[in-house]
């Protein structure tokens, strides 16, 4: 049996339309104040890009969308940028990879420990690079698991209900493939 596959050039379409939302996205959410640390609207771009394009396409958007939306809207600040990039680029490559790797039989099962994976992954990376680097003596344990769990928990519930979600719709509707 033939097996469609999505060609690299639909993959890279997407992988732009997520980097545009991970763009626009936070905007609307930044006219709430701390909206951003809260509801995390530009993980959900870079979570889906990996999920979706795969790990080389999620690593880029997690590089490219705060980048690019540091230049063109300011956010995130430049002093939470790198971090920001780290943990982005994280999501991005951890969520590809482990969509390529758990074959569980589930798709839904596939997905939500491909997405759980990453998030963890992508939150340890933010506060070692944190409390090592960017931050170093400044950040410890308390303020990593605030940032992290407490303050970002609508975000992340926001993601464990809309990701898997979105991307199952998408598979049905047809607009992407394995």
């Amino acid at each position: 049996m033939y097996r469609f596959t999505m060609t690299s050039t639909k993959r890279l379409i997407l992988a732009g339309l997520c980097v545009a939302l991970g763009i626009v996205l936070p905007l609307v959410f930044h006219s709430i104040a701390n909206a951003g640390s809260i509801f995390l609207p530009m993980h959900i771009p870079v979570l889906l890009c990996g999920l979706i394009c795969g790990w080389p396409l999620g690593l880029a958007c997690g590089v490219i969308t705060p980048l690019l939306s540091s230049l063109i809207t300011g956010m995130p600040l430049v002093a939470f940028l790198p971090s920001m990039l780290c943990e982005l680029a994280v999501y991005g490559l951890i969520s590809g990879l482990l969509m390529r790797a758990i074959k569980t039989g589930k798709t839904v099962t596939d997905l939500y420990l491909s997405l759980i994976g990453a998030m963890l992954a992508g939150r340890l990376v933010f506060g070692l690079v944190n409390a090592l680097i960017f931050r170093a003596g400044q950040y410890s344990l308390p303020v990593w698991t605030s940032a992290a769990f407490v303050t970002a928990l609508p975000g992340i519930l926001i993601q464990l209900a809309i990701l898997p979600a979105l991307v199952l719709s998408l598979k049905k509707a047809k607009l992407i493939t394995e």
